[in-house]
């Protein structure tokens, strides 16, 4: 049995992926920063008939949360093989390069990228145990400087400065990890799920959760000969996924 790890997995596409991975047979651990939270969404797999799923709390701003999730994983499986860093925040408003506070960034950088720096390097010992290990970064379209560089994408004047960049930052960080363990088997990649209708956006998505929680968990469980180190958007690109970063 593979085991997996998606954070921020309480609700909405996070809940998704967990659900579809647990179809799937795998072994997931629901990270939620609120543990009370996290038992319910438990609750809720389990009436569906899906018992191969536990809550972690994990809040991936702090630290200690992190290294307990760790060391409560660690008693439970000796192997990692999926981690899907899919907890974010979109920073609030407002989002102007001019008007934004320091606080404002820091509070989206901390959940955006360095939540997912210190989940990684936590539980990197364990996903190096595995055959076949992979690292998906939830991220956004929205973060991809060469799309909002151009005046004919579709998103242009929906600009903001915080969550866009911690996006951007995000991208960054996939890859150069992906250039560090390039010669092994890990596939890690930076996945958009679209612009789906969730709390994270006051319900104004279009797209479906199903349809969310598809387009990531396909690159947590590409093969050997998958790519790795790419940035991928099927809202934006139909045909390949790709996008530039």
């Amino acid at each position: 049995m593979k085991y997996a790890l998606v954070t921020g997995a309480n609700k909405s596409i996070g809940f998704e992926v967990v659900q579809q991975l647990a179809q799937k047979g795998i072994h997931v651990f629901l990270g939620s920063r609120n543990l009370a939270n996290g038992m319910e969404a438990i609750r809720q797999l389990k009436a569906k008939g899906l018992n191969n799923v536990e809550v972690i709390q994990l809040d991936t701003t702090d630290d200690a949360s992190v290294i307990n999730a760790r060391r409560e994983i660690g008693n439970k499986t000796k192997v990692l093989d999926i981690l899907i860093n899919n907890a974010g925040i979109y920073g609030g408003y407002p989002q102007s390069a001019l008007d934004a506070s320091i606080d404002q960034f820091k509070a989206a950088y901390e959940v955006n990228i360095y939540g997912v720096v210190r989940v990684t390097q936590a539980f990197i010992d364990l996903l190096k145990k595995s055959s076949a290990p992979r690292i998906v970064n939830v991220s956004s379209s929205q973060g991809s400087i060469t799309l909002h560089s151009d005046p004919t994408y579709k998103y242009y004047d929906y600009k903001g400065a915080v969550y866009l960049s911690s996006k951007s930052a995000l991208n960054m960080y996939t890859v150069v990890l992906a250039y560090e363990l390039k010669n092994t088997n890990f596939k890690i990649n930076a996945v958009c799920p679209g612009y789906t209708k969730t709390d994270f956006n006051g319900h104004r998505g279009t797209g479906t959760l199903e349809d969310a929680g598809k387009r990531i968990i396909k690159y947590a469980l590409i093969d050997n000969d998958g790519p790795t180190g790419k940035f991928f958007s099927e809202e934006n690109n139909p045909v390949t996924g790709e996008i530039p970063w």
